[in-house]
């Protein structure tokens, strides 16, 4: 047999639910690009034309008929290659989850997904059905017929499948299927989600594929926030006979991200070229990487002019400020000061001539200023170390700052309640009314600040705070987006050690030196967040343990203690975590919308369902034995 040299491209695209406009032109502009390189095959990613994150609308008809009108537009920019991208079909009134090929021009079928993702952040099974293996059928569309199902095509006599995101991940994967059929190039039109380390794993999925298979195998992710919650990292990967030939920069700022690659299909293929993958991860590169990248898409997709927040020196707060000034830095890095102005919809064209007329780091500076402005908002509890952590972190990055006090506030409402009441508030009868009335009153200036400015509030509740509600409702958790929400609190202080250490945000050297603390209660208690609940590290080992790995609270009881914690104590911790966790899921429910980072989160929306209403574990806690 001789052999047959195929160029091969993956484009990881950033696209919008329903933005018919951006979408094609993303899908253009990777054809277009595709074409100026004599590719052979272009994958695009799945569901690439209407956006992944539609939910409930992949249940409209109308939907999958606009769709087909918008396929039938790109069919006709596919002239002299292969393009491969994903569609939803309605047929016999199921909807499925499909890839189309279409090749000079012409549509030549529709694979349709086999395995549907049904776990963690994943409601597949709610719109889609699954294809049956090896089956094929026909539907009709506009006076066309069309193969549907599970279908083998050709390229220059090389046969090539699919398999479909969540396919690859099971162990009877169609590959099983393809392999015995002479497939010799697999592709995979992938939405995977962002999750700490997980390229590592997809890596060694489409690698160790391809070495079992005996196969090329193409892989093309979706890339951005999509929808608002899901971060897609636009990975990128051509391997073959177990070696990877391509991989791209994961998380850019890019539209349209394109790798392409000869590949040779023989007895026996010459691999010419490959690249070294290197593990690990860096997981804080990685999650900082992804909340710049979430950022930008969720302020420039909402037409929001920038982020206002509410900054009080503490660790959440200043890891929101400086996310922002990282998301200038590699949205820069990654397009350039003029596109990334551009793409900010912010500007007009003098001002965009002006940062293109300054260095770059003044660029970005005034960018952070244009886009950033914080009000440290203090009351008699607060301290001087937090108000100059504030202050000076906004002026190491160049945000705009704000400063007020709000006791006046505080006293209006609480001479109120003590009229009404006929007695007065005090700390030792009305704590949590004392500490949660200075959360909630800071909510109305820094919303007015967000309003005038057209921007987004950031909240800055993390998930340890979310777990046990840790948190006032209408007061810190107050905004339109939560975007560390899904990071626990001692990993959020790794990170933030890090930006100072490794990227230079000196401002952070302040916050770095504090424990962590409301500053609710006065000053003489030293109220510490870790006083009030417990080391977060424990907190979140147990958190991971009851909700990720589903153990019982005994089996958590018994893991602390196998770590060395004194049973008295773990015990205690487990107590107080169940607790606070049953009474605070109204809270959770009512979180802003919040980007999903690590491989688990507690976003009722998007990873955690758990009854507001519950019985609380008390049968459980109670029978705990150390």
């Amino acid at each position: 047999m001789e052999d047959t040299r195929l160029i091969l491209a993956g484009a990881a695209l950033n696209q919008t639910p329903l933005d018919w406009e951006a979408n094609l032109l993303n899908i253009k502009n990777a054809i277009d690009e595709a074409t100026s390189h004599n590719v052979h095959i272009l994958l695009l990613p799945e569901l690439c034309i209407t956006g992944y994150g539609c939910e409930d609308l992949f249940l409209s008809p109308w939907l999958a008929d606009k769709v087909f009108e918008k396929l039938l537009e790109v069919k006709e920019w596919c002239d002299g290659l292969t393009v491969c991208l994903g569609v939803h079909i309605i047929h016999k009134r199921d909807v499925y989850n499909t890839a189309c090929v279409i090749k000079n021009r012409q549509i030549v079928g529709f694979t349709a997904k086999q395995f549907l993702a049904r776990d963690g952040v994943h409601y597949e099974p709610r719109w889609f059905t699954p294809w049956p293996a090896n089956q094929v059928e026909e539907f009709e569309m506009l006076g066309q017929r069309y193969p549907i199902g599970d279908i083998i095509y050709q390229e220059q006599g090389v046969k090539f499948a699919f398999e479909i995101c969540e396919d690859a991940w099971r162990p009877d994967r169609p590959a099983e299927r393809h392999m015995p059929k002479g497939v010799q190039l697999i592709l995979n039109p992938s939405a995977s989600h962002f999750a700490l380390s997980k390229t590592d794993l997809r890596h060694r999925l489409v690698v160790e594929a391809s070495k079992k298979y005996q196969c090329a195998y193409l892989y093309a992710n979706l890339l951005g926030n999509e929808a608002g919650r899901m971060i897609y990292d636009g990975e990128v990967l051509i391997a073959q006979n177990g070696k990877l030939i391509r991989r791209n920069e994961l998380l850019c700022f890019k539209d349209v991200d394109l790798e392409f690659a000869e590949v040779c299909f023989g007895q026996d293929p010459e691999i010419a070229e490959t690249i070294e993958y290197l593990p690990p991860i860096d997981e804080i590169k990685e999650v900082i990487a992804a909340l710049s990248l979430g950022l930008f898409d969720y302020m420039r997709k909402s037409y929001s002019r920038g982020f206002v927040l509410s900054l009080s020196g503490g660790a959440d707060s200043s890891l929101c400020a400086v996310a922002v000034a990282e998301m200038v830095r590699r949205g820069i890095e990654s397009l350039g000061v003029t596109l990334f102005v551009a793409k900010t919809r912010m500007f007009g064209i003098p001002e965009l001539s002006h940062f293109d007329s300054i260095l770059e780091e003044q660029a970005r500076k005034e960018l952070v200023g244009h886009l950033l402005t914080c009000a440290y908002q203090g009351t008699v509890n607060s301290s001087d170390d937090t108000y100059i952590s504030a202050k000076e972190l906004a002026a190491s990055i160049g945000a705009k700052f704000h400063s007020w006090t709000i006791d006046d506030e505080v006293a209006g409402y609480s001479s109120k309640i003590e009229n009404a009441i006929e007695r007065p508030l005090t700390w030792e009868q009305d704590d949590i009314t004392l500490q949660n009335i200075q959360a909630r009153v800071r909510a109305p200036a820094i919303w007015m600040l967000a309003n005038i400015n057209n921007a987004l509030l950031m909240a800055t509740s993390n998930r340890s705070e979310a777990a046990v509600g840790y948190a006032t409702m209408d007061g810190d958790t107050a905004g339109s987006i939560s975007p560390i929400a899904g990071i626990d609190k001692a990993f959020l202080r790794q990170v933030l050690i890090w930006m100072q250490t490794e990227l230079g945000y000196e401002g952070l050297q302040y916050v770095n030196k504090l424990q962590p603390t409301a500053e609710l209660r006065p000053a003489e208690e030293a109220q510490t967040d870790e006083k009030d609940l417990m080391p977060y590290e424990i907190l979140n080992q147990i958190e991971r343990l009851a909700f990720y790995e589903r153990v019982s609270p005994q089996q958590v009881l018994d893991k602390l203690v196998a770590d060395g914690i004194a049973p008295e104590t773990a015990q205690e911790y487990i107590q107080k975590f169940y607790r606070l966790w049953t009474r605070n899921q109204w809270k959770r429910e009512r979180y802003a919308p919040a980007f999903h980072l690590d491989d688990y989160n507690l976003d009722p929306r998007s990873w955690l369902r758990f009854p507001i209403l519950s019985g609380g574990y008390r049968d459980e806690l109670q029978q705990l034995k150390s």
